[in-house]
């Protein structure tokens, strides 16, 4: 081979970074993959029964109720709704969902609240 041949071959590396690394250059044989561990695992590894119960941990965490007022969601489409129709009470996300709203007899209106826990109702 010619000497420019040979020098080129010595300066490049064998793997670019910008390509993809193959699963056999990046575990060799007789090398294990790190594997990953479930909740279940860690709490079993931890034994959690021989801390005391006023610590919180995985098993036993309590928070306060959230600061942020719940999300409304539609009761038609179950989108997010910005909108309350007064007269169904129901919650709706567009003009279209409106229109069926208002076309539901007040039997339909009334499964739909009850879905909801807040059943009316309605005059």
């Amino acid at each position: 081979m010619e000497p420019e041949v040979v020098e080129a071959e010595l300066v490049l590396p064998t793997h670019m970074k910008f390509k993809k690394i193959q699963m056999y250059e990046k575990y060799p044989k007789g090398q294990a993959r790190v594997r990953w561990k479930h909740l279940k695992q860690i709490i079993q590894a931890e034994n959690y029964q021989n801390y005391p119960p006023n610590e919180p941990n995985y098993v036993n965490i309590e928070s306060p109720p959230s600061t942020h007022p719940c999300k409304r969601i539609c009761d038609i489409t179950g989108y997010e709704a910005p909108y309350f129709d007064p007269r169904t009470k129901l919650h709706y996300a567009n003009a279209e969902v409106f229109k069926v709203i208002r076309s539901l007899p007040n039997d339909y209106v009334q499964r739909y609240l009850a879905l909801r826990n807040a059943a009316v109702v309605l005059r």
